[in-house]
């Protein structure tokens, strides 16, 4: 009875090492002639197709003989001027490229191609505008990668233009981190163990570009406990793209928990899981160019330098090693000069040093300031989306307002129409309860358009929240550069710029601070942002009396904002100019009215020093003056200045 238990028992277990096998080689993508198949079929599109459901293409044949053999379709369909496959086998052609890390001939195919995107389906047009995507990233072409996601939204190929990891290349990564999370955590669903996986991989790739470590560490051990769950999950079937994919989802994990070992100087804990990493980007994009490879290599190539291996160390900087980013290239000659620092070999020590200062020479004489303007144009950019936003939700608001109204609308001519034709068959007391009955169902649709426009309410502040914060970076950006800053008369310009930033970004803060988010209460406004403009020019508001008459007063946004920065400009003046000795008895006054007729009266005077005689033309061309007047225009009215009286008085009439 025991000699036939074991047999049954070594049966099952043969049995299951059998399938087991059987299984593991069924899921080898590409296992069955991936590139054969692709040349045996005859339709460009359907090639096209095939090449970019596929995983792994290059794993039994290289990126080189993808090239040679789709370089030969293209030219045979140039000869026959069949300009659709044409079309298909340049992409194809530009992601090969991409994949051997070529970004510059990717994009040039690319740039011709988007000339005539129009031949182009859907499924073409979004292959073409992801691929110029991802090869804007690379070359470092933030501006042109945002106008690509711009085009994919107006399309319909994305549901929302995102920043977040343009920041992060920027080297804003907090940032970054925070934008991600509020884009993109309310689209991972709790069941899909891969999108959590992905998720938890890309904070703890913020963090750790943050420096911060040990928070990254756990983050990235919660995105392989995600992954592990997704690979393990027997009642979920996969298939081998999907297997293929969450298998180098792994590898990336735990080379991203190697790196992060590394820079916590526990270097015997980072080497498994480098390895691992490795060994993944190897076996699941065999062939295409990797900066995840690359970056693994080199983290290993660090831990056995400072582990005194230096066989590993050589083997590992060797091995073929071509980084191409610009850190990369850095850390491997930084390596190999402490390899050589380590092993005596002085002469190319230096070397390798040398090449580092020369890079770091380009690098601070160019990139720098290209960083900057680049950072400028994306914040830009930013704001002008989080308004367009805002536009959007305004529509949709007043959308939602009109369908309700129609739908109350209907809704009473029904229970209108239908009391009428119940009067003439139940009677008095069967139309009161159908009465009571439309009663409450009114009072659902009404509580139901009360949510509604409280979830309207709060999306808007939520809006004018992010340009606020959106204007205090910029004026963060000033203050930055007034302290790199020497002349006098630039820091002067920065500071007054950083005011007129301050003016716009305090109207967005009044109006999510205020419950009505149409018109900003003009009393409170004005107090804030003279304790904004004192606290620049250190009066304090001890020696000068300020009266401010404008008590029940509201204004929309559109006028709001020219008054704010024509009150910047007039109280900064003052402060300025108008009481040099810091007389006793400074004084300001403002004063705004609006009658019943929505007309409305402004006057500014100050009790100071005033205009001198010859400054008349001086003064009408100044930058002030000039742009108080626009501003002016703006509001449909003309400035007016009285330089007789003692010190000086501003007025206009605004509708």
């Amino acid at each position: 009875m025991k000699k036939s238990l074991l047999i049954f028992f070594g049966l099952l277990v043969v049995c299951s090492l059998g399938t087991t096998t059987i299984s593991a080689q069924d899921s080898i993508p590409g296992s069955e002639g991936f590139f054969q198949k692709f040349k045996d079929i005859q339709n460009a599109e359907e090639r096209f197709k095939f090449f970019f459901d596929g995983t792994n293409q290059y794993n039994e044949n290289s990126a080189y003989d993808w090239l040679d053999a789709v370089n030969v379709y293209l030219n045979n369909s140039q000869k026959i001027n069949d300009s659709s496959s044409v079309t298909y086998y340049s992409l194809i052609q530009s992601q090969v490229h991409f994949d051997l890390g070529d970004y510059d001939k990717s994009l040039a195919i690319l740039k011709q191609l988007f000339k005539d995107k129009q031949r182009l389906n859907v499924d073409g047009k979004a292959v073409l505008l992801d691929l110029m995507d991802q090869t804007y990233s690379k070359l470092k072409m933030y501006s042109e990668q945002i106008d690509i996601r711009i085009e994919k939204k107006e399309l319909g190929l994305a549901e929302n233009i995102v920043f977040y990891d343009i920041y992060s290349n920027l080297g804003l990564h907090r940032e970054a981190m925070n934008n991600y999370f509020i884009e993109e955590q309310k689209n991972v669903s709790e069941t899909d163990y891969f999108e959590q996986a992905n998720f938890y991989n890309n904070v703890g790739t913020y963090l750790r570009l943050d420096k911060s470590f040990p928070t990254a560490l756990s983050t990235y051990k919660k995105a392989n406990s995600f992954i592990n769950l997704f690979l393990n999950d027997i009642l979920e079937k996969k298939s081998d793209n999907e297997l293929n994919e969450g298998k180098l989802l792994m590898g990336i994990i735990e080379g991203n928990i190697g790196k992060t070992y590394t820079q916590l100087k526990q270097y015997e804990e980072a080497i498994p899981f480098l390895e691992k990493g490795i060994i993944a980007i190897k076996e699941h994009r065999k062939g295409e160019f990797s900066s995840d490879l690359v970056e693994n290599t080199l983290e290993i190539a660090e831990c056995y330098l400072h582990l005194e291996n230096f066989g590993k160390t050589t083997d590992y900087l060797g091995d073929g090693l071509q980084p191409k980013g610009t850190d990369n290239i850095l850390k491997k000659n930084r390596l190999l000069a402490l390899y050589y620092d380590k092993t005596g070999d002085c002469e190319n020590e230096t070397r390798f040093l040398k090449k580092n200062m020369r890079i770091r020479d380009s690098i601070n004489n160019n990139e720098s300031e290209l960083r900057k303007q680049q950072l400028a144009t994306v914040m830009g950019k930013d704001l002008e989306n989080s308004r367009f936003m805002m536009e959007e939700q305004k529509a949709a608001l007043e959308k939602s307002r009109n369908e309700m109204v129609a739908k109350d609308e209907k809704i009473n001519l029904v229970f209108i129409s239908l009391i009428f034709t119940l009067l003439g068959f139940a009677g008095l007391v069967y139309a009161y309860l159908k009465s009571i009955k439309s009663q409450r169902l009114i009072a659902e649709q009404k509580h139901i358009i009360e949510n509604s426009l409280i979830e309207k309410d709060s999306l808007l502040k939520e809006i004018h929240h992010r340009v606020k914060n959106n204007l205090q970076m910029v004026s963060s950006l000033l203050s930055l550069q007034t302290k790199n800053t020497r002349s006098k008369a630039a820091i002067e310009a920065l500071e007054e710029g950083k005011t007129r930033v301050k003016a716009m970004a305090l109207i967005h803060q009044k109006l999510y601070q205020h419950d009505d988010l149409s018109v900003i209460e003009m009393q409170g406004y004005i107090e804030s942002l003279i304790n904004s403009v004192q606290s620049v020019y250190k009066k304090g508001g001890h020696s000068i009396n300020i009266t401010i008459d404008a008590e029940g007063v509201e204004l929309d946004i559109d006028r709001a904002i020219p008054f704010g920065l024509i009150l910047n400009e007039l109280v900064s003046n003052s402060f300025k100019y108008a009481f040099p000795n810091n007389e006793d008895n400074g004084k300001i006054y403002i004063h705004l009215r609006k009658t019943e007729g929505q007309a409305g009266f402004f006057e500014y005077t100050d009790n100071g020093v005033g205009f001198s005689d010859d400054s008349g033309d001086r003064t009408n061309s100044s930058m002030g003056i000039r742009l108080m007047k626009r501003l002016v225009n703006q509001l449909q009215s003309t400035l007016n200045i009285d330089k007789t009286a003692e010190g000086v008085r501003f007025w206009f009439d605004f509708k």
